[in-house]
């Protein structure tokens, strides 16, 4: 069994064995306190760090589990494993580039947003099935207020999301991992926003898992992606939030 944390909150997202995915509820109870994570972020292996026994966070989340950890939290995401989460590194690209500013734009319009403010996050290149070539993580997120926090309505022509490019029998496709669209406007809906956390090989089979982090007003989630040709499946959800 190897748990996943994700290190900021100390919440645990589950843990691997034998080529399945324990919910976070299982793994707490088989874990004792004591063991050594990996840590990993920003693309980048950080070290280790011993981590506590789970416990439930209490109300208002008592099915989410907090893994205490000693000392500073800098890593995104903890995996108690003794393989190398990071095969291949990712790449953070810059969010100018017009050709990924324009797959963005077609994609909004295609959800309904006919003329919209693109404002793009994130580009991230990286491998994630070890076949020597490059998938693409594209984040975008406006809810156009000056300091880019999420408010608590959502504006007409708002939007966050992230995307995954890849070459699927010798086409580019982009898939919609997750997100939120608003043609129109919604008062009162606590809308969120999408980020990619990190991207790991969770279990050891060599192929990374894309981990998203999603935060609104008053909470937030952190979700495992696992992608293949035909689809791409959500592994764990861990929510918190009032």
């Amino acid at each position: 069994m190897h748990p996943v944390v994700e290190v900021e909150s100390g919440f645990l997202l589950g843990s691997a064995r034998g080529g399945k995915w324990l919910s976070p509820a299982e793994t707490a109870r088989a874990m004792h306190g004591g063991e050594e994570y990996r840590l990993y972020g920003d693309g980048k292996a950080m070290g280790t760090m011993r981590g506590g026994r789970p416990k439930s966070d209490g109300e208002p989340c008592p099915d989410a589990f907090v893994v205490p950890f000693e000392g500073p939290r800098r890593a995104k995401v903890a995996i108690a494993a003794d393989w190398n989460a990071l095969p291949r590194t990712p790449v953070f690209a810059s969010t100018s580039q017009p050709a990924y500013l324009a797959v963005v734009r077609e994609f909004l319009q295609s959800k309904g947003i006919k003329n919209p403010a693109v404002k793009l996050t994130q580009v991230i290149r990286v491998d994630l099935d070890g076949d020597g070539v490059e998938e693409v993580l594209l984040s975008a997120t406006n809810y156009f207020t000056s300091d880019g926090t999420v408010p608590s309505d959502a504006p007409a022509g708002s939007y966050s999301f992230v995307l995954l490019r890849r070459e699927v029998k010798g086409s580019v496709k982009t898939s919609l991992i997750a997100g939120e669209f608003y043609p129109k406007g919604k008062s009162f809906n606590a809308p969120a926003s999408y980020k990619v956390l990190a991207t790991l090989d969770c279990d050891g089979d060599g192929r990374m898992e894309i981990f998203v982090e999603a935060a609104y007003y008053e909470g937030g989630w952190t979700t495992v992606y696992r992608c293949s040709p035909k689809k791409i499946e959500e592994v764990v959800s861990v929510v918190c939030g009032a």
